[in-house]
């Protein structure tokens, strides 16, 4: 796992030397606020975004640290400056700002300033409309977050929008980061952060773009009514210039893995006078913090409730697997998830999580692994990042893990498990969750190793349609539709969370025209270890088309693949499909007397190198009888961008040989 992340980390580098010469820049660029050019109302994007609804004209940022007059400490302010032209209407929302500010006990984060203003071009007149008052809206989240939102006026196609702002934190274990790159492209980014000497953050980049960065050491004064405090900063300096829009591509884990940017995590803090404080510079050090941690190894260790219901759950059973299984059907059914993937637990007490019935991630998969403890089976909590949130990037830092799931061994069995879905089974992780790599955390060694998360079962979809063709063209018969794994899993969820079967049932004919079903029957829906089989009687119209005396359809009807889901012609990030699956189509149609074979599809098969994926269609008739059978098989779920060719070309085929027509002469 660490080689495949290293590879793909080579070859964003290898793209980086690409866009390098396109980026450098000379020198740091001034931009005053107000201060508008006509020439910035004529900018628009080009070639790959020549269609872009926005354009970032700059955005300029500034990070650096004050003593703050309220606690004495040092406190990080961050300065922002950017300016956007809007195209066309799809690009109105960059004239608003959302900026989300967190609050715990007495420390804060805040908004220290903000100017605003649409300037729009009327004639020969730059006409301005500075933000109004009743334009602007507080939100509050939850207890901590607060949601501040701007919107400016007079926005319209042509106009330009800028934003200069001012925020203060109390809050420096996690500095703002920096975003060079956006949906829209960017003519010129800029961030500059000044770090006191006593504070030690880990940095880190991402994306393909060269950042030029820049440090140099610089001698500050900073001031608070005790006195004056003079220190040496790490000045660190980035900028890149005509940076395209970041393109939403298919099948990837989150477009955060790519986009170009710089952030901060406090590793240790050393001020004069006081003791060395070590953060996260080490993943011992963090196990050890997550030991004491009250919402985390503090909850795991608080086993009384446990002990009190373990007696109830496992009854009379003593095989270490059989103990295994009737705690996870029993977290599983009693604790309901929110939805929330979380790192820690939102009570102290596992106690009062059973009592509520409901939790996060966290709350969830730590009371199992409260009652595997007790139930002496080994077990462990496994951090992660889920796809949404990004890879982790293997070195210590906390913060960029958002979710926990556990690890039990049984003998030389290791099994992984997430309790937040009743339909999850022994191994099966939730989708999310599927993001490569995990670290297993041994609490009472304060040690931790890096595990594979990857899928290796096959997930399986086979429809089978046993078929009559009338001589009006309507086809009857059976469907019969079974799935396992993770499959399976998208089945159930679909069928519990509609609002009744019809519903179901509705839905699943949306994008089936001229299906109609009748008699349908689902099993295996809580029998997780077999297959789920679905089952129904069906007719089928409007899928023939007809010319004189023929006939003809696409032989996978409404089942086939109709269009390439990999358009570019290159692609620099990988394929992650999540899982790797397989789909079986086979029909069988028995055809009137009076209709004869004129056209028929040949058989094919298609193979990636190294057997990676594949696709095979066999077509076979006797008498009035035709066989048809279609295979995709995926048999890894990453592919890296230079395997991306083979994958297009294997979808082109797909697409090609599934529209083949089969044609019948009536006589």
């Amino acid at each position: 796992m660490r080689k495949k992340n290293l590879l793909v980390l080579c070859l964003l580098l290898l793209v980086s030397f690409s866009y390098a010469q396109e980026n450098v820049v000379s020198k740091s660029k001034t931009f005053k606020y107000g201060k508008i050019e006509p020439a910035e109302f004529d900018s628009k994007g080009s070639g790959a975004d020549s269609a872009a609804a926005a354009l970032i004209l700059f955005d300029v940022g500034r990070g650096y640290f004050e003593l703050s007059p309220k606690t004495g400490d040092f406190a990080f302010v961050f300065e922002r400056h950017i300016r956007y032209k809007i195209i066309n209407k799809s690009g109105y929302d960059y004239g608003n700002l959302e900026l989300r500010f967190y609050k715990q006990n007495s420390s804060e984060e805040k908004l220290d300033y903000m100017d605003a203003a649409t300037y729009n071009l009327e004639g020969d007149k730059i006409v301005i409309s500075k933000i109004n008052k009743d334009a602007k809206f507080s939100e509050k989240q939850d207890k901590n977050f607060t949601l501040k939102k701007f919107a400016l006026p007079n926005v319209k196609e042509g106009s330009i929008v800028e934003y200069k702002y001012k925020t203060k934190s109390d809050f420096i274990f996690n500095l703002q980061p920096w975003y060079f790159q956006r949906s829209i492209p960017t003519l010129y980014s800029e961030y500059e952060v000044n770090i006191p000497e006593y504070y030690k953050y880990k940095i880190r980049s991402g994306g393909y773009l060269f950042l030029n960065p820049k440090q140099e050491y610089v001698n500050e004064t900073f001031s608070s009514s005790a006195g004056t405090l003079n220190a040496s900063c790490l000045k660190l300096h980035y900028q890149v210039e005509n940076v395209p829009g970041l393109k939403k591509e298919n099948f990837i884990t989150t477009m955060e893995d790519y986009v170009s940017k710089v952030g901060f995590e406090l590793s240790s803090v050393t001020v004069p006078g006081q003791v060395y404080r070590e953060f996260t510079s080490s993943w011992p050090k963090i196990v050890t913090g997550l030991k004491t941690e009250e919402n985390f190894g503090a909850f795991i260790n608080k086993k009384s409730y446990s002990k009190s219901i373990l007696k109830d759950i496992v009854k009379t059973a003593t095989q270490p697997d059989t103990v295994l299984q009737l705690i996870f059907n029993y977290v599983k059914n009693n604790i309901k998830w929110d939805g929330n993937y979380r790192l820690y637990t939102s009570e102290t007490s596992p106690k009062n999580i059973f009592e509520k019935k409901t939790g996060n991630s966290a709350d969830i998969n730590l009371c199992l692994l409260t009652l595997l403890n007790e139930a002496n089976i080994t077990a462990s909590p496994v951090l992660l990042s889920t796809r949404e949130n990004g890879a982790h990037p293997g070195f210590p830092m906390i913060t960029d893990f958002n979710n926990v799931i556990v690890q039990a061994e049984i003998g030389d069995k290791m099994i992984l498990l997430d309790a937040t879905d009743k339909d999850h089974a022994l191994n099966m992780i939730a989708y999310e969750n599927l993001n490569h790599q995990g670290l297993k955390v041994n609490l009472p060694d304060a040690t931790a190793a890096w595990i594979s998360l990857d899928e290796a079962n096959l997930s399986k979809t086979n429809i089978n349609l046993m078929l009559t063709l009338d001589k009006e063209n309507k086809f009857s018969g059976k469907l019969y539709l079974s799935s396992t794994h993770y499959e399976a899993l998208n089945r159930r969820g679909k069928y519990r969370s509609a609002t009744n079967e019809t519903d179901f049932l509705k839905d699943y004919k949306t994008d089936r025209p001229g299906l109609g079903i009748k008699n349908y029957q689902i099993q295996n829906l809580a029998n997780l270890a077999e297959p789920l089989v679905e089952s129904m009687d069906v007719t089928i119209e409007d899928n023939v088309e007809e010319a004189g005396n023929l006939a003809y359809f696409a032989p996978l009807l409404f089942e086939r693949t109709k269009e390439n889901p990999f358009k570019l012609e290159e692609r620099i990030y990988p394929v992650d499909f999540a899982y790797p699956k397989e789909e079986n189509y086979r029909i069988t149609i028995d055809f009137p007397k009076e209709y004869h074979l004129d056209k028929s599809p040949k058989n094919e098969k298609v193979v990636l190198p190294d057997d990676a994926a594949s696709f095979v269609f066999m077509f076979a008739a006797e008498e009035n009888k035709l066989m048809i059978t279609s295979k995709i098989s995926l048999k890894k779920a990453f592919f890296t961008p230079e395997e991306y060719h083979y994958l297009k070309e294997l979808f082109k085929n797909i697409v090609r040989k599934q529209a083949e027509q089969i044609v019948f002469k009536k006589s």
